[in-house]
């Protein structure tokens, strides 16, 4: 038994390393986790206290988890059976696609990027490009609001600011989870949105076997409550009028929400607008020719130069080239008390009456949305203008005749109150904004329109154009 025993130098090596390997993976790792799952848990419980909404346990769930409760949901399994039959694939090579379709649609929510990197973020660019103003149609209808119901924000679509703007103004209250085009997958961006909860959308996908997967998904997480963002329109403006509502995230939501025994699904109508948007002039380029569209690097130059610029100007230099952002909360409206008042339950119609109802709720939230839009100076601006198009008007004017729309507006339907009025100061910055940008030409006290400008003008006009359109009345 005391017999020595040689063996060679790699093998002790070895007999090192797997032993160091196993220690590492039986004791340290498993320690490190619960630590940091310790002190996950406790910073959320923390968020959790200090918000209206809180952070639901879907959320909390292991990504790997929600991808099987997907991929194995009864409703995705008989469309994988329907295709199998129909097709020459077979079940596996169905099921592999599912898998793939849940593993990008899935986020990996992570509550510390969110309230840590992503609010922190959303409210850095914002404040450093606006001015940020926020109001609310009815602060005590919003407060009333049940913790327990499923919220979701649908809003007017005018910049890819609109993401971190209303991630910071609602950051206080809710974590949002966004539907974000196939634009923003591209490392490392597509992780950051993914740990912010976004989930990627394929835009008019024909693809079946997606949309059932994608409209199970949203169907899950409104089940468990998540609160979400959806921009009605679908999709950025083009020209900066408020487009059409989309009907498909809406019917995603609603064809199997059970109105007796799920929770409320509340719908908040919230209005944006800026004084300048950053990509407005590629958006006009895109109504004429989608080819005059900037391309990837074209955008890297022009964000570096933006950042330049911005570095280097002081507040009030950048207030006089960006102006103001705001954002305006309207009157929640209940899915509970839609279906009552119009006697229906979403799960017992056809497709047909379904897709009826559900149009006729987001035109309801349209309207909405038109009502809280913000009106603020540029656009106010810029109508003047586009209605005197050939007239060389001096700065007291030009006051005198916003002063004139905005009781317009204000009679015809507008959310605004007396003391948001811009002041004669906040004109004069808005007309130095559209000078600085060679939108209007300026001589001394006189102000015109520059004819190059004109597409830009009816830009910014449109975004109040619905208060007095006489389409958006009927």
């Amino acid at each position: 038994m005391d017999a020595t025993v040689e063996i060679p130098l790699w093998l002790v090596l070895i007999l090192l390393l797997g032993s160091c390997y196993a220690i590492l993976i039986s004791v340290l790792l498993p320690s490190v986790r619960w630590i940091i799952r310790r002190r996950v848990n406790q910073t959320i419980e923390k968020l959790n206290s200090q918000l209206r909404i809180k952070i639901r346990p879907f959320q909390r769930t292991k990504r790997q988890i929600l991808i099987d409760r997907l991929i194995y949901d009864a409703k995705v399994i008989e469309e994988i059976e329907s295709l199998a039959s129909s097709s020459d694939m077979s079940r596996e090579q169905i099921q592999s696609r599912v898998y793939n379709y849940a593993r990008e649609i899935v986020p990996a929510f992570n509550a510390l990027v969110y309230f840590r990197l992503g609010y922190w973020l959303a409210k850095k660019v914002s404040r450093f490009v606006y001015r940020v103003k926020v109001g609310a149609a009815d602060t005590d209808k919003l407060a009333e609001i049940d913790p327990q119901a499923t919220v979701v924000f649908v809003m007017n679509h005018r910049s890819n600011m609109d993401y971190l703007l209303v991630t910071y103004l609602a950051a206080d209250q809710v974590s949002l989870s966004y539907a974000v085009g196939e634009w923003a997958r591209v490392f490392p961006l597509q992780s950051l949105i993914k740990a912010l909860g976004g989930f990627f959308v394929r835009r008019n996908s024909k693809d079946s076997l997606y949309r059932k997967v994608l409209e199970r998904y949203v169907h899950m997480s409104t089940y468990e409550g998540v609160c979400q963002a959806v921009y009605l329109e679908g999709r950025l403006t083009r020209d900066g009028n408020i487009g059409d509502p989309k009907l498909g995230f809406l019917d995603y939501m609603l064809r199997d929400w059970d109105i007796d025994n799920d929770r409320d699904i509340v719908f908040v109508p919230i209005g944006i607008n800026y004084d300048h948007v950053l990509e407005d002039e590629n958006m006009i380029a895109t109504l004429s020719d989608k080819k005059n569209r900037k391309g990837s690097l074209q955008y890297l130059k022009d964000v570096l130069s933006f950042l330049k610029l911005n570095f280097r100007a002081s507040a009030e230099e950048k207030l006089l080239r960006y102006g103001y952002a705001s954002v305006n909360f309207g009157i929640p409206l209940s899915a509970k008390e839609f279906s009552k008042v119009n006697d229906i339950d979403f799960r017992g119609l056809d497709k047909v009456d379904r897709f009826a109802y559900v149009e006729k709720l987001s035109t309801k939230l349209l309207m909405a949305i038109k009502h809280v839009v913000p009106i603020l100076p540029v656009p106010l601006v810029a109508t003047v203008f586009e209605e005197n198009p050939k007239s060389k008007l001096h700065a007291m004017d030009v006051v005198e005749k916003v002063n004139q729309l905005i009781t317009q507006l204000m009679s015809e339907g507008s959310a605004m109150q007396n003391n948001e009025k811009p002041k004669q100061q906040t004109i004069s910055q808005s007309l130095s904004l559209l000078v600085s940008r060679h939108i209007l030409i300026r001589d001394k006290h006189y102000f015109w329109l520059n004819t190059e400008s004109t597409a830009l003008v009816q830009y910014y006009s449109n975004s109040i154009r619905h208060f007095h359109d006489e389409s958006a009345k009927t």
